[in-house]
């Protein structure tokens, strides 16, 4: 027999949309400039971890050294550039980033990569489309709209 109160409560993703202000594309370009700071520091210190490494590995070898010292620091020279190219190319997304928001106009939507999500009830003869489709609009922290079925 079939319950008429039947419903599942199931959880969906909302999308946060943001108006842009010259308040948010400061805030923005500022976080953008700290993750920078950031990766230019781990860099540094990559690469003076790398160079304490190989001069450890020289300081223990005897001249000439010897080839099993010469692929220690083979490895480890390989291991440092594979991790700066990981941050470099983090960095290039982030300088990428920053360009897009500094030609960004003002009172324009973007969407924020940040994901929300709620719950809602479904029951039998509702439009699941337009149920999992919420939005919620952002100015300044404030919210300005709330789009689509809640």
């Amino acid at each position: 027999m079939e319950d008429p109160n039947m419903s599942l409560l199931i959880k969906r993703p909302i999308t946060v949309r943001v108006i842009v202000t010259t308040r948010w594309k400061e805030e923005a370009q500022q976080q953008l400039q700290a993750q920078l700071q950031q990766l230019d520091a781990q860099l540094q210190q990559l690469e003076m971890q790398g160079q304490r490494a190989i001069a450890e590995i020289q300081k223990q070898s005897i001249i000439p050294l010897s080839p099993q010292a010469s692929q220690q620091i083979e490895n480890i020279q390989g291991q440092v550039n594979q991790k700066k190219a990981e941050i470099l190319d983090r960095k290039n997304q982030f300088l990428q980033q920053l360009q897009q928001v500094q030609l960004l106009e003002l009172d324009q939507e973007v969407v924020q990569s940040v994901q929300l999500e709620s719950f809602f009830r479904l029951e039998k003869g509702d439009n699941i489309v337009s149920k999992m489709n919420v939005e919620i609009v952002v100015k300044d922290g404030i919210v300005e709209e709330i789009r689509g079925e809640i």
